[in-house]
């Protein structure tokens, strides 16, 4: 095991939250270290700017068909 670069001090109910996720074998800076990157990973403004503009208005079209489509079938309910 390393030796710790730097020490930081969490209070009780942080400790406990830690040791809640901590896996068999896991230091206390594996289970930060995977739990930051489990957030830098679904970061919301991290996909912006990935599509082109075609891209973009194909998918908003698509969604929208879909969106028609349901409504004409739960129209298509109320008949029944």
């Amino acid at each position: 095991m390393a030796t710790a670069d730097e020490q930081i001090r969490i209070s009780d109910r942080v400790k406990k939250r830690l040791d809640s996720r901590r896996r068999e074998g896991e230091s206390y800076n594996d289970v930060l270290d995977r739990l930051l990157g489990e957030t830098a990973d679904s970061d919301f403004e991290g996909g912006f700017g990935l599509l082109s503009e075609a891209e973009g208005e194909w998918i908003r079209d698509q969604r929208a068909d879909a969106k028609d489509e349901r409504k004409e079938r739960m129209r298509g309910l109320g008949d029944v």
